[in-house]
């Protein structure tokens, strides 16, 4: 895991101290909102319907216990006793006071967190595979390089007001579990010919124009990675939009230019990059690299687990994943249970995850992109033992990848962007399909709700995806189908009018029974629905 060095520290210490003068005079009334605004957001402050919410980074959702119980301690001192854990792999505090803001951030720099670039047109948070370092089917743990680039993209002085906010994802695995070719820029590390490299995609999003990242190179040698990437958003720097929000992504850029022109001009100012000398030396990777070294693994444990009690046996069919050192397993923790608010977890519930990443997972956690956490280094000898207190602390839901395993937005409940409330409807689903053999019938379902156009929920992505809209005053949901966020991307079609809260329930309830009437052996819902088509799902809605 990264450790900040004395500059890392220097820096954050002195955003503390500058926020805390800026957050003064704007209390003493010296500074308006509108002067303030972009202070706080630079600071991941938002203000929304009800009080400031603070964003808080967790670079490539990799944390450790004692920072781990740090936002726990925060969420208890200064919060509602609750944290949010997003799709971009970061934590929300909703119920934050102006006045506290400082001192969060003051608490978070004493265990190497900040909420620096949560917010604004910049270079956000980076993303990669909650997997990273611990799946077997990886080329390489791609958190060096989504380190390297956090690093580049810090205060980066030509990429700090780009035209819009900018997204990138790293992962290193045929299967993608960080829904890489939805970012503005998605990176697939690969081997050719012993060497290492990425595939770089541009132009992928969600929002109210949702697409897929093209292929732009499919080889950048891992020591040129920087380099194309300063190549790529110098280009959507330089013709992104700046006079319409709605079309500012390079996804517009790239859909507009056409993916062969966007490449041929990304070439040329790659090809006068390769001159600057800009790439990091190898040695700054290679001193990265060593803070991500494999952990001291136990050798000679052994594979088997006592599946002798069904409920354990069930978690561990459903939320265990299989670790590339024998003995060991991948734990996923659910933050969906039933009738509970995606992604939430209280003071005490963050406060055992951290006990248990620093007794059983070598002081190590995760965060996912679909708002849950993962232990990635338990032996396989202590499951059962996480078990138990994680089904004691309302945390052993057997539901990953299941339709009650839902990633919602905080919508209209909380956020002022918002049309529609996420929250209840997320609520109402993963009531109406809680029976545990229910959820195993359907099996691989992703169900994804947001509260408007801006996608925070992911809907486009969903192979159920929902979105909430104003219908003349009135909430108003649509549905779309055969979304995925996967290796697999797409973006879901809407079936059609949307419907009330209660509606939308029912919608999705005779989509699932004319999958189960009409799938084939072994097909998902998704292999379902690209084989039929739209069309009876339709009648089957509609009538």
């Amino acid at each position: 895991m990264y450790r900040y060095d004395s500059y890392d520290q220097s820096i954050v210490d002195a955003r503390v101290e500058e926020f805390r003068d800026q957050t003064q005079r704007r209390l003493a009334g010296q500074l308006t909102e509108d002067q303030f605004k972009p202070l706080r957001l630079m600071n991941g402050l938002y203000l929304q319907l009800h009080a400031y919410m603070l964003r808080v980074a967790i670079p490539y959702g990799t944390l450790s216990a004692r920072q781990m119980r740090k936002l726990g301690e925060i969420a208890a001192k200064y919060d509602r006793g609750y944290g949010h854990f997003t799709t971009r792999q970061n934590l929300q505090y909703n119920w934050i006071k102006l006045a506290d803001a400082p001192d969060i951030l003051a608490e978070l720099a004493t265990v190497e967190m900040h909420a620096i670039q949560t917010s604004g047109n910049c270079i956000r948070n980076i993303s990669s595979d909650q997997y990273a370092g611990v799946s077997a089917d990886e080329v390489a743990d791609p958190r060096p390089w989504a380190e390297l680039l956090r690093q580049w993209s810090t205060f980066h002085p030509e990429f700090t007001y780009l035209p819009r906010k900018f997204k990138i994802a790293v992962i290193a695995s045929e299967e993608d579990r960080s829904a890489m070719r939805l970012h503005d820029i998605g990176l697939k590390l690969v081997s050719r010919d012993g060497r290492i490299g990425a595939e770089v995609y541009a132009g992928g999003g969600m929002g109210r124009t949702p697409m897929v990242a093209p292929l732009i190179r499919d080889f950048v040698p891992e020591d040129e990675i920087v380099s194309y990437l300063e190549a790529c958003l110098r280009v959507y720097n330089r013709y992104g939009r700046r006079d319409n929000k709605y079309k500012a992504r390079i996804k517009i850029l790239v859909h507009e230019l056409g993916v062969e022109e966007y490449r041929r001009q990304v070439e040329e100012e790659f090809a006068h990059m390769r001159t600057l000398g800009l790439n990091p030396p190898t040695e700054e990777l290679d001193r990265i690299r060593a803070y991500f070294a494999g952990p001291a693994y136990e050798t000679g444990l052994g594979d088997s687990i006592d599946r002798s009690d069904p409920a354990f046996a069930l978690w561990v069919d459903r939320q265990v994943a299989a670790h590339k050192q024998p003995g060991y397993a991948i734990v996923n923790i659910s933050l969906k249970p039933r009738g509970g608010i995606p992604g939430d977890a209280s003071a005490e519930q963050i406060a055992l995850v951290a006990d248990l990443a620093e007794r059983y997972s070598l002081d190590e956690l995760r965060v996912t992109h679909a708002q849950n956490l993962v232990l990635p280094h338990v032996k396989k000898a202590d499951l059962h033992a996480i078990w138990q207190k994680l089904d004691e602390a309302g945390l052993a839901e057997a539901n990953l990848d299941l339709i009650t395993d839902i990633i919602a937005c905080p919508g209209l409940d909380y956020c002022s962007l918002a049309n529609a409330r996420s929250i209840p409807l997320a609520q109402k689903l993963s009531e109406r399909f809680a029976a545990a053999d229910r959820q195993k019938e359907l099996g691989e379902l992703k169900v994804k709700i947001s509260g408007c156009i801006n996608a925070c929920g992911h809907h486009h992505a969903g192979h159920i995806g929902v979105l909430g809209v104003d219908r003349k005053g009135v909430e108003n949901f649509q549905l779309s189908l055969g979304g995925s966020g996967a290796e697999d991307a797409s973006v879901g079609q809407i079936t059609g009018p949307g419907f009330s809260e209660d509606g939308v329930v029912d919608a999705i309830e005779k989509v699932t029974n004319l999958y189960l009437e009409q799938r084939e052996e072994g097909e998902r819902f998704l292999d379902t629905y690209r084989r039929l088509g739209m069309r009876p799902f339709k009648e089957a809605i509609y009538g």
